[in-house]
Order: structure tokens, then C-alpha cells, then sequence
């Protein structure tokens, strides 16, 4: 919905509805680092999310107001102003969301139970996908309202009632919760232990060198922070090939969205709107993992791929399949002349490619950051694997904004062998974990 209200009624050009896009996303992913910081240092993870879920109304709020025609608001102010406010609110919210709920278990006691939270947790967030990308078209083209044949004021307020709804019954719940109080600052100890052991390291470099250079903190800082800190930097090396990954996985919203545009929506009585085929991705999820311990986990068990940084790998390369996929489509599109002669429905194999490769990366990547991270720190870690999608968009943008490729099929094949070298990279730093 957002980036045909940016193009249709803003009149952004398609790349630069795109931009916006990937940056609203961007920023939302990047403030995740200061949510985390704000959970762990000061308001605990409760109280984290439910302020910054207000805020997060607020830019629901703004963007919905900006869209009513009648009310003469200047609409790409009200609606920078809103995305702002809402990557602000998720960027808050995101780190915490899934850490909170890991901090209602004990471990290792009930490790078995802290997966099946993790898979209920992201198979709840696709439910609400759902039905947010099946209702939101809907609203958008289906509806008329001010005078309008559109309807953007509702698809962007009805988001907003139901996150207040949210928010009521998160409420209702308090009692029930393991809150646990803000740890103190996590950032600054991390940081102020690294460049201890930098600064000694440096000024101790011609005595006979430690076991491992973090070793050179520890006449300054407590033995169980130098180790955590180990562990938090052997995990942040492997997410270093990760952002490239989620280059390719946001463009369902944005490229994709486009392409299905350009395509015939009709199938059978049904007509799919183009943001509304997205629908694939968490129908696709909500069964996928449904028959995860029946179906996928077994098949991955037979073909030696069970340890959670090889089902990462293989989730990498199924995203560069995804975009040959899409980029052959667009190929195909290119010869034909006649508009909208294709059906959308020949988006699927990359849906399904894409798809598959979002279980296994980012249900296997939240179990694995929550599991590998210091008890004091499971919000930054979470925070530091959020990061990393909001890296993947600034990768999207800078593309985008070079316009490098005449040809869209190019900029997809561009991705689709980038992602594969970078699995590569990510494959032999996991050999070293």
C-alpha cells in the first residue's frame, strides 16, 4: 500500500517510492540498536515497548491524517513525519519483542519450549501479515471515501485501531509476565571493555602478548563481562555477510510489488491486487511453519543440514534462486509488448524460493541470537541481528539511487550472484564459530 500511496498520490517516480520505502525501513531496522539500549539501561523491556509502541501510534496517526484530502494537511509532510515516528516506535519495539518473551523461560530447563515460542512468535507476526497485506488493498482500491475512488486513510487507520487494540491487551497480561529489571548500560560496559583492551594491548605490545586481546580489560573489568563480550563479538563476525541477504528479502515490498504491477492479477473470479499477492509470503510461512518439526526440520535432518548456521547458508542461497526466478520473469516481461499480459501468478516460484529462505534464516537467526547471547544481553543482541535488515535496505537504496541497470532483469541477476558469493563468505566464517 505504501509505495503505490507514495507514487499514485504523492507522485513519487517508482524508484524513488522505492528509496523511500527502503529507508522507512532502513532507520526503523538501525533504531533497533537504541531501543536495545534503552531496555537494557534504563526502562527494562516492558516499559520499552509499551512507550514506543505509543509513539509507533502516533506515525500511524500522522500518515492517516495526511492521506484525509479534505483536511488541506500537507500530505508529504504528514507523511515523512509519519514514517518517522513509526520506524522510531519499531525501531523501540522490535529488539524487545522477541527477548521479553524468551525471558518468560528458563534455560537450558526449557530450551525445548524457547523454540516453540520462537517458531509461535514469528508464526504470529506472519498471521497479522496476513491479514494486513489480504485487507489493506482491499481498503485502499475498494473502498471510496472523501470523494475519493481510493481509500488510503483507511488502509493506513485501521493498522492503527488494531495497534492500539495490541497494546490493551498486552496490558491486560502484566501480571502474568517475568519482568525483569534493566541490566545498566550494556552499550557503553561493551564498549568501554573493547577499547580498554585496545588502549592496553597497544600500550603493552612489546611485552609478551595475552591469549586473546580482549584478555589485555581484565585489570580494569570484571572476568564475566570480558567473556560475554567475547561471545557477543563471535557472533556479531557472523553477522557480517547477513545484510546482503536481506537486500534481497525486503524487495518484496517494493521491487516485486512493482513488477507484479506490470502483470494480470486476474485468476479465475478473483482479481489479486499488486500488493496484495505479497499474500503468498505469510500464507506460505503460516504453514511452512506449521510443518516445520513434521516435514522441514526431518528433511533438513536427512540431508545433514540440522545445526542452525547451515540452515542459514541454504536459506542464502534459496534467496538467490528467488531472484533468478524474478529476474527470468522480468525477462520475459521485457519482450512482451502488450501490458499486463502475464499472470501475477508466475511471481509464485520466487515467492516460494524467498519464502523458504525467510524461515530458515530469520526463525533459525532468532533462536540462535537469543540462545547464544549473554543473559544481560539478549536485547542488543537481538538488536545487532535486527541491524542487519536495516543494512540489507541501506544496500537496496544505494543500488537503487546509482540506477546502475537500465534493465530491471540485471539489477536482479546483479542480486542473485552477490547473495551467492556472500554465502560463501558467510559459509567459512561459520566453519571458524
Amino acid at each position: 500500500v505504501l509505495v503505490f500511496y507514495l507514487s499514485h498520490r504523492l507522485g513519487y517516480t517508482d524508484d524513488a517510492a522505492t528509496i523511500l520505502f527502503h529507508m522507512s525501513a532502513m532507520f526503523s531496522f538501525m533504531l533497533c540498536i537504541l531501543g536495545a539500549i534503552i531496555a537494557d539501561s534504563w526502562l527494562g523491556k516492558f516499559k520499552t515497548i509499551l512507550y514506543l509502541s505509543m509513539v509507533y501510534i502516533c506515525g500511524c496517526t500522522l500518515l492517516t491524517l495526511g492521506a484525509i484530502g479534505p483536511l488541506q494537511l500537507p500530505a508529504n509532510t504528514f507523511t515523512i513525519m509519519g514514517l518517522f515516528f513509526i520506524s522510531v516506535g519499531a525501531g523501540g519495539i522490535k529488539p524487545c519483542v522477541a527477548s521479553f518473551g524468551g525471558d518468560q523461560f528458563t534455560v537450558p530447563q526449557q530450551l525445548k519450549q524457547l523454540t516453540g515460542f520462537f517458531s509461535l512468535f514469528y508464526f504470529s507476526i506472519n498471521a497479522g501479515s496476513f491479514l494486513s497485506v489480504s485487507v489493506t488493498p482491499i481498503l485502499r482500491e475498494d473502498v471510496h471515501c472523501f470523494g475519493e475512488l481510493s481509500c488510503y486513510p483507511l488502509a493506513f487507520g485501521v493498522p492503527a485501531v488494531l495497534m492500539i487494540i495490541a497494546i490493551l491487551i498486552f496490558l491486560l497480561g502484566s501480571r502474568l509476565y517475568i519482568i525483569k529489571p534493566a541490566a545498566g548500560n550494556i552499550v557503553v560496559n561493551v564498549s568501554r571493555t573493547i577499547w580498554t583492551a585496545v588502549k592496553t594491548k597497544w600500550q603493552q605490545r612489546h611485552l609478551k602478548s595475552r591469549a586473546h586481546w580482549l584478555d589485555y580489560a581484565a585489570e580494569q573489568h570484571e572476568p564475566q563481562m570480558i567473556t560475554d563480550v567475547k561471545i557477543i563479538l563471535r557472533v556479531l563476525c557472523l553477522y557480517l555477510p547477513l545484510p546482503l541477504f536481506y537486500a534481497l528479502l525486503d524487495q518484496q515490498g517494493s521491487r516485486w510489488t512493482f513488477q507484479a504491477a506490470r502483470m494480470n492479477g486476474d485468476v479465475g473470479v478473483w482479481r489479486i491486487k499488486p500488493d496484495q499477492f505479497h499474500i503468498v509470503n505469510p500464507l506460505l510461512i503460516l504453514v511452512l511453519i506449521a510443518l516445520k518439526d513434521v516435514l522441514i526440520n526431518p528433511v533438513l535432518k536427512f540431508l545433514h543440514l540440522s545445526r542452525p548456521l547451515q540452515k542459514i547458508s541454504l536459506g542464502g542461497i534459496l534467496a538467490g534462486v528467488a531472484f533468478i526466478c524474478s529476474g527470468l520473469l522480468e525477462l520475459q516481461m521485457e519482450v512482451i509488448t502488450a501490458p499486463n499480459e502475464l499472470s501475477m501468478l508466475w511471481q509464485l516460484p520466487q515467492y516460494v524460493f524467498i519464502i523458504l529462505a525467510e524461515l530458515l534464516v530469520s526463525v533459525t537467526g532468532l533462536e540462535f541470537s537469543y540462545a547464544q547471547a549473554p543473559p544481560s544481553m539478549k536485547a542488543v543482541l537481538q538488536a545487532c541481528w535486527l541491524l542487519t535488515m536495516g543494512l540489507g535496505n541501506v544496500i537496496v537504496v544505494v543500488i537503487a539511487k546509482l540506477k546502475i541497470f537500465e534493465r530491471q532483469s540485471y539489477e536482479f541477476f546483479f542480486y542473485a550472484v552477490l547473495v551467492f558469493i556472500d554465502m560463501l563468505i558467510f559459509m567459512w566464517i561459520a566453519h571458524k564459530y
